[in-house]
C-alpha cells in the first residue's frame, strides 16, 4: 500500500527532535519511534483542520517528518523485536490514513462528483476506512475496535487490517505470540466468511476478539445487515 506523500521543501530545522542533537543530546530508538507515534497523531488532527476548512495548506511539515523517521528505520537492522513491531504498527496505521486522506484530497481538488463524494470530504464524518484507521490508532473504544462485520474480505482489507493489529496488541497484552502472518489471517477470514454466509444465508459475518485463559479468541457469528 503505497504512503501517502505531499511534494514539498522540508522544513528548515530537518526533523523535530534534531534541535536536541545539535545540543549533543541523541534521541534513543525507542524514543524516535515515540516522536513517530506522536507525530501520526498530530498529523491526523492536522489533517482535520485542513480539509475541515481551519487551514489552507496541507501539513507538509509533519508530513516530512512521519515518512522521514519511517524510512530511517525502515530496512534498519538495529531494531529488537518490540521494536520492530512498533515500527510496522505505526507504519501500517499511516498507511491506512495516507489512503484516506489521499481520496479527500483529490475530492478536493476535483471538486464532488458524486453525492458520496461529499461524505468522504467532509470532516467528521466516518467512511468505513476512517473508523478502521481510528481504530488503528486506538481512537475508538476498545469494545468497537474489537469486533467488525465481514461480507468481502477482498473489499475490506482495510478494515480487516485494523481488525488483526488490534488482534496483535490483545495477544502482546496477555504475553501470547503473534501467529500466522496478516495475509495468512486474511486468507482465513476470507474462507470463513465464505462459508458462514453460505451456510446461515447471511449478509454478513459479525468477528469479535475474546480473552479467555489469557488466550485471545476469535468469535464469528452471522450477521445480517
Amino acid at each position: 500500500m503505497p504512503l501517502c506523500y505531499i511534494p514539498g521543501n522540508p522544513p528548515g530545522s530537518g526533523l523535530s527532535g534534531s534541535s536536541d542533537r545539535s545540543r549533543g543530546v541523541q534521541l534513543t530508538i525507542d524514543e524516535e519511534l515515540d516522536l513517530l507515534d506522536s507525530s501520526l497523531r498530530r498529523l491526523k488532527i492536522e489533517y482535520d483542520i485542513y480539509f475541515g476548512g481551519g487551514s489552507k495548506k496541507p501539513p507538509t511539515d509533519t508530513i516530512w517528518r512521519v515518512t522521514n523517521l519511517i524510512k530511517k528505520y525502515g530496512d534498519s537492522q538495529k531494531l529488537n523485536f518490540s521494536q520492530r513491531y512498533k515500527l510496522n504498527s505505526l507504519t501500517q496505521r499511516y498507511a491506512i490514513f495516507s489512503d484516506l486522506w489521499r481520496q479527500k484530497l483529490k475530492i478536493k481538488e476535483e471538486g464532488y462528483r458524486r453525492p458520496q463524494d461529499a461524505v468522504l470530504g467532509i470532516a467528521g464524518l466516518r467512511t468505513e476506512v476512517e473508523r478502521a484507521a481510528q481504530a488503528a490508532l486506538g481512537a475508538v473504544p476498545e469494545s468497537e475496535s474489537s469486533k467488525i462485520a465481514c461480507s468481502d474480505v477482498g473489499k475490506e482489507m482495510d478494515t480487516v487490517r485494523a481488525f488483526y493489529e488490534r488482534m496483535l496488541a490483545e495477544k502482546q497484552k496477555v504475553g501470547e505470540t503473534a501467529g500466522s502472518s496478516f495475509e495468512s489471517f486474511a486468507s482465513f477470514l476470507r474462507k470463513k466468511t465464505e462459508q458462514i454466509r453460505k451456510d446461515f444465508k447471511c449478509e454478513a459475518v459479525e468477528y469479535s476478539l475474546e480473552v479467555q485463559n489469557k488466550q485471545v479468541k476469535l468469535k464469528a457469528k452471522p450477521k445480517t445487515v
